[in-house]
């Protein structure tokens, strides 16, 4: 297996969470109560597919890493399953989906900072446009997910 940079694995893990982003937005989208945030859940869900493009992109652009980054990625959104599968367990209603998806945004976003800072400094263009990219929808991703459990929340006591 090819010798990966601690930014290659960081590519690998933002890969993994935006492979993993797309599976619990349709998740959340089945639960009660999700339906007014349909729209929201569905272009967070294409957002985050074009994030798995633009990234898989890069990455298939670095001859003899490709392949290990990829496989960290499949392990990165294998791990993020589990998590929401476990969090969600035996939970029907949106706000616990989206008390998850706050979390899980909030998570995405601090990787693809850590991306974006490590590409800044060593110096890599193609990494930190993407990475500029991809922290401005991220941030509008968690900003929505936290509004979204704030209005459900005020639903839940009323």
């Amino acid at each position: 297996m090819a010798e990966l940079t601690p930014l290659d694995e960081k590519l690998g893990e933002v890969l993994g969470l935006a492979q993993a982003a797309q599976d619990t937005a349709a998740k959340v989208l089945k639960m009660e109560g999700a339906d007014d945030f349909k729209a929201d859940l569905e272009r967070m869900a294409q957002e985050s597919k074009e994030t798995e493009e633009r990234t898989g992109a890069l990455v298939d652009s670095l001859e003899g890493k490709k392949t290990a980054i990829r496989d960290l990625a499949r392990e990165t959104k294998g791990e993020a399953s589990e998590m929401a599968k476990t969090y969600l367990a035996d939970e029907e209603e949106a706000l616990d989906g989206f008390e998850f998806l706050t979390m899980a945004e909030a998570g995405e976003l601090g990787h693809w900072e850590i991306v974006q800072k490590m590409g800044q400094t060593i110096g890599e263009q193609q990494v930190t446009e993407l990475a500029d990219w991809a922290v401005g929808v991220q941030r509008k991703h968690f900003e929505r997910v936290r509004e979204a459990s704030l209005e459900l929340a005020v639903e839940e006591v009323q």
